[in-house]
């Protein structure tokens, strides 16, 4: 068969397959949309928290970022701070809001911080947080689409969005859990399958985490061989480069971390489960299957990295013939996001670093991942495999993200705070509903990304670091913070990261008025737009402590329930 017969076969049984899994995982009641019952098992939903976990950017961009953008060591940033956050999430947040025992992150924050203002400000920061995240995803499957079933970008997103709405609506949290088991599964074997045929290739490694530290049959080590490659081309050494400022670095870190710890989706995860130490189990399980991508990813990174230099360099000072370029070559040409220039018109490709000579003028850090199995000439079934990978990344982090929002404006604006007397049944036509529009919103904007959203999945996390992670830890660990706080707190954090962030983009400028126009980019102490999170944090904390010393004390009740969070009343719930 054909590579486009077997990417449609090998996607169709995928897609069947969620299909199939949403049908028999209907939910019946509010519990089991918002949290599946609370009966899922720890290693089911480690596995289903790991998918909702790695998106379209672990499985398609995160090699990528660290192959290209970042140059290799600077690309250690995510692999730090989107695993080291999981630490943070299984010790400080999900035990407690789990013993807390409700549905969603904004009804912790309304309850402990004994406000609907507060719940209002949670829900608007989590559609925020929620919306800028799911761009990437609703790109992610119209790309992936596009290349490997040779359909237009439209036609790949209203697909996707038809598979989301289906089971996503369908079945809720418990369609999406089981569904997402499945999707964990699918993209964890087209991620390392690959990885697995390439590390062989190069090094005769099959382990790819070894065989990035392996010699090639040269007898020169992989990473000396590409740091040499690099040289040679003028570009920095690939295991020692960094993203800007040693601050800057540690600053994106940070931000990564303790967004993980603060994104509403993932926390949702650990309410489906039966006790608050199956919540910690189901996070040491999430950590350990997100491992299994995220050591593999270095590998794929540097092997692919390694691959594109030798096909357009083979040796120093070689170019590859534009009329030779390889069919893989022409292929993504086709998608947009590989381009060359003969600027010198003497038909070769001349890859270097200097922008003036560089005739490889597009090289977009998604090729990595999935053009890698065309790249070494792996069998067609892999290459589908791939597709089918990056499309369930992309759907299962597009459900869990659109179940969060729906969560939010069904429970917590219409239940608690607009009109408290809906029934369940009443309630869980709300959540479809909102569910829906949340799907075509989802569409819309991926269709019509915002210029300074795309592309830019980091952001969201800075964007959950600095209002709800703050909320939510102060919220469990101090008796002492008030509503006014946590309110202007939150309220500040994002507004200063937003700011930013706009400011970097352009957004911000008046022509005419130079405001913030003449600020040159990344003017915090060389701090970048995606690693401000951190930054906008630091001034939620400092508002929510300062404005709650000069307010008067949380109610005695307030205080008791951050009591009974902390400290489980039954050894059952340990």
């Amino acid at each position: 068969m054909s590579l486009t017969e077997t990417t449609y076969w090998v996607v169709g049984a995928s897609f069947a397959l969620y299909i199939l899994i949403a049908i028999r995982s209907r939910a019946g009641t509010t519990q089991e949309f918002y949290v599946a019952g609370k009966g899922i098992h720890p290693v089911a939903n480690g596995m289903a928290t790991a998918a909702d976990w790695m998106s379209a950017a672990s499985f398609i961009s995160m090699a990528g970022l660290i192959g290209l953008s970042y140059n290799g060591y600077g690309g250690s940033v995510f692999l730090m701070g989107w695993t080291g956050g999981y630490v943070i999430l299984a010790m400080l947040i999900a035990p407690y809001l789990r013993k807390y025992g409700k549905f969603t992150v904004p009804e912790f924050i309304g309850d402990r911080y004994y406000s609907d203002a507060a719940r209002v400000v949670a829900v608007i920061c989590l559609i925020i947080c929620s919306v800028t995240y799911v761009i990437g995803q609703m790109k992610g499957i119209g790309v992936a689409f596009s290349r490997f079933l040779e359909t237009d970008y439209e036609t790949g997103l209203f697909s996707g969005m038809f598979i989301v709405f289906f089971y996503a609506v369908l079945g809720g949290m418990k369609g999406i859990t089981y569904t997402q088991i499945a999707q964990f599964c699918v993209l964890i074997f087209a991620y390392t399958v690959p990885a697995i045929f390439i590390s062989l290739q190069l090094t005769g490694q099959p382990i790819p985490q070894l065989g990035l530290g392996s010699t090639l049959a040269d007898g020169s080590y992989l990473l000396q061989k590409l740091d040499q490659t690099l040289l040679d081309l003028g570009f920095q050494e690939y295991t020692t480069s960094v993203r800007g400022s040693t601050l800057n670095m540690a600053a994106f870190t940070a931000s990564l971390m303790i967004g993980t710890a603060g994104l509403p989706h993932v926390i949702i995860r650990f309410f489906t489960v039966p006790t608050v130490r199956a919540a910690r189990a189901s996070a040491g399980w999430a950590l350990l299957f997100i491992a299994v991508l995220y050591t593999t990813a270095p590998a794929v990174a540097a092997m692919a990295r390694l691959n594109i230099m030798q096909t357009l360099a083979p040796e120093p000072g070689q170019h590859l013939a534009i009329e030779e370029r390889p069919a893989w070559f022409k292929n993504w040409e086709q998608t947009g996001l590989l381009g060359i220039d003969d600027k010198n018109g003497d038909g070769l490709i001349q890859y270097s670093a200097d922008p003036e000579t560089n005739e490889l003028v597009k090289l977009d850090n998604d090729i990595l991942v999935l053009a890698n199995p065309e790249i070494a000439n792996l069998p067609n079934w892999v290459i589908a495999l791939v597709a089918a990978g990056g499309l369930a990344a992309a759907l299962s982090t597009a459900a869990g993200l659109l179940l969060a929002i729906s969560s939010a404006i069904s429970h917590d604006l219409l239940k608690r705070t607009l009109m408290p007397d809906i029934s369940e049944r009443q309630e869980l036509m709300a959540s479809r509903l909102a569910m829906a529009v949340a799907v075509l919103g989802a569409g819309y904007l991926g269709l019509n990304p915002p210029g300074f959203a795309a592309g830019t999945v980091a952001l969201a996390f800075g964007l959950a670091a600095a209002s709800l992670f703050p909320a939510l830890l102060l919220g469990i660990f101090s008796k002492r913070v008030t509503r006014e706080g946590a309110i202007l707190g939150m309220l500040s954090g994002i507004g200063v990261t937003l700011a930013y962030v706009f400011q970097h983009k352009g957004i911000m400028f008046i022509p005419g008025t130079g405001f913030l126009g003449d600020w040159p980019p990344n003017w915090f102490f060389g701090i970048e737009p995606n690693a401000f999170g951190v930054v906008g944090a630091l001034v939620n904390f400092t508002v929510s402590l300062f404005v709650s010393r000069l307010t008067a004390p949380p109610p005695e009740s307030v205080r008791q329930l951050v009591e009974e969070i902390r400290i489980p009343v039954s050894p059952r719930s340990i």
